[in-house]
């Protein structure tokens, strides 16, 4: 995997991978990398948990995340609570299998996190 990270002015990123796709960032008028970088755990795992309920009746995925970090530079993550919604007719204990299977092993993203973070979570069905 490649990625080229360039500054276009001011407060401007431009974001490049390896296949030409890009992702502009304005770390003042926009998400801050250290957001950007807590919306990607939550959009790797919000993969799994869809790709994981693909064979249930459902019509909205969500998960909303909070965070803590340190007071100090280099101000990392040090606590991510992560809750999962899910509108539909989809078992509560599936939901959970499906969370907690992403976190042990599918979502490479809060992997990395796992040995410096305490990433918690739990799951709320909307009917």
């Amino acid at each position: 995997m490649q990625s080229k990270v360039e500054w276009f002015g001011q407060h401007g990123l431009k974001c490049t991978n390896s296949n030409g796709q890009s992702l502009n960032l304005d770390w003042e008028q926009g998400p801050s990398p250290m957001q950007v970088t807590l919306q990607m755990i939550g959009a790797c795992s919000l993969v799994d948990v869809v790709i994981g309920l693909k064979e249930r009746q459902f019509s909205k995925v969500w998960v909303e995340l909070d965070s803590e970090r340190a007071e100090n530079s280099p101000r990392v993550f040090t606590s991510i609570e992560m809750v999962y919604h899910v509108t539909g007719d989809v078992p509560q204990k599936l939901v959970e299998r499906v969370v907690a299977k992403s976190h042990e092993k599918y979502c490479s993203v809060s992997n990395m996190f796992n040995q410096s973070v305490e990433i918690t979570w739990r799951v709320e069905i909307h009917n």
